[in-house]
Formats: structure tokens, C-alpha cells, sequence
């Protein structure tokens, strides 16, 4: 049985562990229908399903209400939530999602239910269980973002081209790490490759001069949620 979510007010505490039940069912901190504003499913109605918790502090990050609180959700009520608002897209987001070991059993039923779903997550975690149906919506993290430390670079090598790799840049100097990293592993061979300004740090007419002078074999995108309803939770 569920019950509504609770969104907790942000903390800039860093758990060393992501609460865990021993139970089928998983920390939800809201559901909730939206025009996915990112990546290759931009502009689809969407259903995000936002899960409680993160093991990072991203310098930039808009979603600080999710580190903690949230409700206990069973997935069997995850998925009746989703079936009410009649969308065939799912993003499975956070937080980050992969910090609650059952999130692979959601992504699977969710495929199994036909649903064209999504993983946003950090890359900081194993996505090579991920069922192979999700799109995997992997960050790169930059140094401006505070946590390049916690890269896991073993997955690129589980990526395929139905995957996506995500570079939010704060400036000049993460540019052109970004830029050095997609020539030296070859990224846009693996799959789509993003290149995102941070809001407020980096004016996106200039990242956007970068990728066109620098002929960079990626893809620019502007948050379309942002535009349109700034950081407003649950839109």
C-alpha cells in the first residue's frame, strides 16, 4: 500500500548509506507527470518516478529535496501509479535511483510492462545490471561539478548506442576537460553524447559557440523543464 510523498527539506549531509527494505518496494520521494525536458526524449509527456537518496553532492545540483525523507512505496503501487496518467515514457530518476539496489527490479517490470523507460543516474554507481531495454541517461562529472572523483569509468565500457552520456559544464576550464575526454575515449562512438550549461554558471550561447567552432561531435541541450517552469519540484 502507498501513501503520498513527502518531499524533506534539502541537506548538504552525505550519507555513507542509502536506506535500504528488506521488502519488494522502494523509497519514493514523488510521481509525477511532466514533459521529459532532456536528453532524447525531450519534449514526450513523461511519468518520473524520483527516488529518495544520493550518495553525491553535486556543486549544481536541483534536486537537494530528495536526499532524504520520501514515502515507502511497494513496486506493485509504483506501477499502478504510472498506468493512471496513461503515457507510454518513464523516467526513472533521483536522487540517485541505483542507490536502492531494487531499482533494477522496477526498471525490469516497468519494461515488462511495455513502457519506453529512462535511467537518469550519477555514473558513479554499476549500471551494467541495468536491463538492457532502459536507456541509460549516464552524467559525466566535470571537476566544476565537485565530484569527478566519483566517476566510474568501468561504464562506459557497459554502454551501448541506445545509451546517453551527459556532461553538465560549469565553465571554460569543464569544457575543455569534456572536450578532451570525448576525443580521447572516443565517446561519440559509444553513443549520444550531451553537453549541458549549468544554470547560471556558464551562458549557453557561449558553450553552444564552443561545440559549433570546435565542429565537437556532441549534442548541446538546454533543460526544457527549466525554461519553462524554472526548478519547481514536481514539474
Amino acid at each position: 500500500m502507498n501513501s503520498s510523498p513527502e518531499a524533506a527539506a534539502p541537506s548538504l549531509a552525505v550519507p555513507s548509506v542509502i536506506e535500504q527494505s528488506p521488502l519488494d518496494r522502494l523509497k519514493i520521494t514523488e510521481i509525477f507527470l511532466s514533459l521529459q525536458g532532456e536528453a532524447l526524449d525531450a519534449g514526450w509527456p513523461t511519468v518520473f518516478v524520483r527516488l529518495t537518496g544520493c550518495p553525491l553532492r553535486c556543486a549544481y545540483c536541483d534536486t537537494a529535496y530528495a536526499f532524504h525523507g520520501g514515502t515507502w512505496w511497494e513496486i506493485d503501487d509504483i506501477l499502478a501509479e504510472v498506468a493512471k496518467h496513461g503515457v507510454r515514457h518513464v523516467c526513472v530518476t533521483g536522487g540517485e535511483p541505483l542507490a536502492q539496489k531494487r531499482c533494477l527490479g522496477l526498471l525490469q517490470r516497468l519494461c515488462d510492462a511495455g513502457y519506453a523507460v529512462s535511467l537518469e543516474t550519477s555514473g558513479a554507481l554499476d549500471v551494467s545490471q541495468v536491463d538492457a531495454r532502459v536507456s541509460r541517461v549516464v552524467d559525466v562529472k566535470t571537476p566544476g561539478s565537485k565530484e569527478e572523483a566519483r566517476n566510474r569509468w568501468e561504464n562506459l565500457d557497459a554502454l551501448n548506442p541506445h545509451d546517453q552520456l551527459k556532461f553538465v559544464l560549469c565553465g571554460r576550464d569543464d569544457y575543455e576537460w569534456a572536450r578532451a575526454l570525448v576525443h580521447e575515449k572516443k565517446l561519440h562512438e559509444r553513443c549520444t553524447v550531451w553537453f549541458s550549461p549549468s544554470k547560471s554558471e556558464l551562458d549557453p550561447r557561449a558553450l553552444a559557440d564552443w561545440i559549433v567552432e570546435d565542429r565537437l561531435p556532441v549534442r548541446f541541450q538546454l533543460q526544457l523543464h527549466k525554461i519553462l517552469w524554472d526548478d519547481e519540484p514536481g514539474r
